[in-house]
């Protein structure tokens, strides 16, 4: 009897629209383009919105988004070389050689291969002297770190990793102001780059208002480097049933 009784109140659970329902919105693969030094740059993002939907309010479902890198990765050298490259008479002459970035999760590993050189200028008996006073190659690596602010935008902390230089400039890496003033450029360049590729607005317009982002991280896309973020959105599930089916019939439509 008692076991009669069980499998009754387990049917008219399963009857009872408070049953729970896997929901997923999937957000198809967006393209944007950066243009460096004149050539396009692509981005492509793509994500999807899911969780388990039972009657009743608003709920948290999880919002996950992954930004192919892989383009911006081989052509670091063009990113970078665009932004810190610069050769003053009586200052500062920096070529960047080579630069990669490796994903290393959570973070990025970047490692630039430079030439640097700083020069003086003066005037002794009226003539224009000028004198080198730092130069030399070197490898610097600097470890970037996604992390999120005010919940939606995303940021890139940085600090030094390791220094491989010539004599002097390898001193002024490691205890002159050079190394933090190269530090902050590279991640300045990234983080600019990374904002041009408009990440959250691969988000549907009607979920954007409603849509939290909680952490990000750089990780290994296979080979490459991708770029993902995790959040939630905080919608009824009667809402994103109803936009599910919306986005079934346009892509049926067409």
């Amino acid at each position: 009897m008692r076991r009669a009784r069980s499998l009754v109140l387990v049917f008219l659970a399963l009857l009872s629209p408070a049953a729970a329902e896997d929901l997923m919105l999937t957000i198809p693969p967006v393209r944007t383009s950066l243009n460096i030094q004149n050539q396009p740059i692509g981005v492509t993002v793509s994500g999807f919105v899911s969780g388990v939907a039972a009657a009743g309010d608003s709920a948290a479902f999880q919002l996950s988004l992954k930004a192919d890198l892989g383009d911006l990765q081989q052509n670091m050298t063009a990113l970078l070389s665009s932004q810190l490259n610069r050769s003053e008479t009586c200052g500062e002459r920096l070529t960047i050689n080579r630069a990669t970035l490796a994903p290393n999760s959570p973070a990025g590993l970047l490692t630039a291969d430079l030439r640097y050189e700083k020069w003086a200028c003066a005037k002794v008996l009226g003539k224009k002297v000028v004198k080198r006073l730092v130069g030399g190659n070197g490898t610097v690596t600097v470890r970037l770190t996604p992390a999120v602010e005010e919940n939606r935008t995303v940021k890139l902390q940085s600090e030094i990793g390791s220094i491989q230089a010539d004599g002097s400039l390898g001193e002024a890496l490691r205890s002159g102001s050079l190394g933090p003033a190269l530090r902050d450029k590279i991640r300045t360049t990234l983080a600019s780059a990374l904002d041009k590729a408009h990440l959250q607005g691969t988000i549907p317009a009607e979920l954007q208002p409603l849509t939290a982002i909680r952490s990000a991280m750089f990780t290994d896309g296979g080979g490459h480097l991708s770029l993902e973020l995790a959040g939630e959105v905080r919608i009824s599930a009667e809402q994103l049933r109803l936009l599910i089916n919306q986005r079934r019939a346009s892509a049926s439509a067409h």
